[in-house]
């Protein structure tokens, strides 16, 4: 058996061994003792926290855990870093010694998946995936992935984040231990372009030896955070080709790194972590659970990389302060390294990467058994197909041509409805002989008031900023320079028409070009196409004088989120009673 086909049978296994709990009481030892998921503000927390107890309701996740929800604070953004600490503090004042014996899952999913939209609303770690039933989300996945930690884990917490999955083997009587003091890491080989994006370690060229076994631990002596090449060759990072189990033309001639996932810290560490927020104080600045914890980590680290700010968003005044007394407290504590020569690793993070996975990379479709359709009716293309659509939890009406690469997730199509190649449909309802160009994103979110459904291109970057009014010809909408995009629509440049901080920096995140509410979803849908045909030239924008135009921030700040998951549920239930009734659920090409 080859390594790629071991890799398949482990992650399988995983996923049936994480189905059996789904809906039980697990005992104490047997799973996590706490799960804690982090948001971005108030309106997040409820919104995770109503997910979550639809789960629980409908046996989704295992029972007698408990699940939290921890939003960051009010005022300046503090990063995944940043928020560690503070939920490492609310639990401290919710469990006190308690913690002493308890496993933690740590999930980090604020934020506003500026570069995945579909995830936005409801969050990046309950984007959907085409797997199990009842369909899992990434919350599941990850809590599957990890089935195996807990009962090989001392009391502590594990760090992860919501958009990524972690695949690996092991040798028959191996698990990965988290059972030693201070940080033990998931090390993954890696390609020097993937290093570059990523965390590398550094090991001391003794332990560079050739790889013996699928698992290894070693000791890390240095932490590079995003490092380049050059960084990586200077610091002794790179591995050669020939002791990497997993061969790739990416590593064939230039060898590979060790890269980051997820990590691990023991109880003591912890507390050693709650100082630290006592000496910093009330947080004002971003901090990186992996850049500025990891760094200071290992005997060959040093204080350099805290004055360096070529790898944060906004370099806050308290920055370099706060990223050194986080250096003298966790100065000489050890990274340790569970290596694991045969794994993957993917994000899901953005568009693209979205519906590349779910559609065309057949490696991940076959190590987690991911379908082409799961539970929608409508076409069906078989696994090996090669590039794919994806339905996702949708009913998909007869003679409509949804074309491989694209991906329709709980919506609605009519009789005839065509959808272009490399396009994202979610959330939405649409008129029958309905067509829908390539690339495209359509996403239709509900409002108190009816229905607001955005339109952009797939390749669209929404957090891309203009340094004013002057430049927003810098900004692409579907393809089309901005400001001719308002031109076509009628619109006037203004200040008026950016929301928030677009006013000043305008982006297409605050641009006010859709129209809402409509009465109705399909309306909600019309409308946008519309839009996109005058931007096209096909037709001349027929906004009514009085129609209101909102940004996708203003639209997410009214959400409905209720009314979203309530449609959701109609949707599985209408699929799940058609399949109890016989009706056929996958017609043929």
């Amino acid at each position: 058996m080859d390594d790629a086909q071991r890799l398949r049978n482990a992650t399988r296994r995983r996923l049936r061994d994480f189905q059996k709990i789904r809906g039980k009481k697990v005992t104490p030892g047997e799973f996590w003792d706490i799960v804690v998921i982090t948001a971005a503000d108030e309106k997040q927390e409820q919104v995770f926290k109503q997910q979550i107890r639809n789960k629980l309701g409908q046996n989704e996740l295992p029972l007698g855990v408990q699940y939290h929800v921890f939003a960051d604070p009010v005022g300046p953004k503090i990063g995944n870093g940043g928020s560690t600490l503070l939920a490492l503090r609310r639990l401290e004042e919710l469990y006190a010694d308690k913690l002493d014996n308890f496993t933690i899952l740590l999930i980090h999913a604020g934020g506003y998946s500026q570069r995945l939209l579909s995830a936005s609303a409801l969050g990046k770690i309950f984007t959907t995936l085409p797997l199990g039933n009842p369909v899992y989300q990434m919350l599941e996945l990850k809590l599957a992935i990890y089935v195996d930690f807990p009962t090989h884990m001392k009391p502590g917490v594990l760090v992860s984040c919501a958009d990524d999955i972690e695949l690996y083997c092991l040798g028959e009587t191996e698990a990965v231990c988290f059972d030693r003091p201070g940080f033990t890491a998931l090390a993954h080989p890696s390609s020097l372009s993937i290093g570059t994006t990523h965390g590398v370690f550094v090991l001391e060229p003794d332990q560079m030896e050739a790889v013996q076994k699928e698992l290894e631990y070693k000791t890390c002596c240095r932490f590079l955070h995003k490092p380049s090449v050059e960084t990586m060759q200077k610091a002794g990072a790179i591995c050669e080709a020939s002791r990497c189990i997993r061969r790739d033309r990416d590593t064939e001639d230039v060898g590979f790194v060790y890269t980051d996932s997820i990590y691990y810290f023991d109880r003591q560490t912890a507390k050693q972590l709650l100082v630290i927020l006592g000496e910093i104080g009330p947080l004002r600045c971003e901090i990186d659970a992996y850049g500025d914890f990891l760094q200071a980590l290992g005997p060959r680290a040093t204080s350099e990389y805290t004055k360096n700010t070529a790898n944060v968003n906004q370099e806050e005044q308290e920055l370099v302060a706060v990223r050194q007394k986080i250096f003298s407290r966790l100065q000489g504590t050890s990274l340790n390294l569970a290596m694991l020569n045969n794994s993957k690793f993917y994000h899901l993070g953005t568009t693209q990467e979205y519906l590349y996975h779910l559609t065309a990379d057949s490696t991940l479709r076959m190590q987690l058994g991911l379908l082409s359709e799961s539970t929608g009716i409508g076409q069906f293309y078989p696994e090996d197909y090669g590039q794919v659509p994806c339905i996702i939890e949708s009913l998909v009406g007869l003679d409509c041509d949804i074309s491989p690469g694209s991906i329709i997730e709980y919506s609605r199509l009519g009789q005839g409805t065509c959808v272009g190649s490399n396009s994202i449909i979610s959330g939405c309802s649409i008129r029958a002989n309905t067509t829908i160009p390539p690339d495209t994103f359509l996403h239709t979110l509900c409002v108190p008031e009816g229905f607001a459904t955005v339109i952009f291109g797939t390749g669209d970057n929404l957090k891309r900023t203009a340094a004013s009014l002057l430049e927003i010809h810098q900004l692409q909408l579907l393809g089309i320079n901005f400001e001719e995009a308002t031109v076509s629509l009628g619109l006037k440049i203004s200040q008026d028409l950016f929301s928030g901080s677009g006013k000043i920096c305008p982006s297409l995140w605050n641009a006010r070009i859709f129209p809402a509410p409509c009465a109705t979803a399909e309306d909600s849908v019309t409308a946008v196409l519309e839009m996109f045909e005058a931007l096209r030239g096909e037709s001349v924008p027929q906004l009514a004088a009085d129609v209101q135009l909102l940004s996708v921030e203003e639209i997410l700040q009214r959400k409905d989120v209720m009314s979203m998951l309530s449609f959701r549920k109609q949707l599985t239930e209408e699929i799940s009673q058609r399949r109890n009734s016989g009706e056929n659920t996958k017609q043929a090409l």
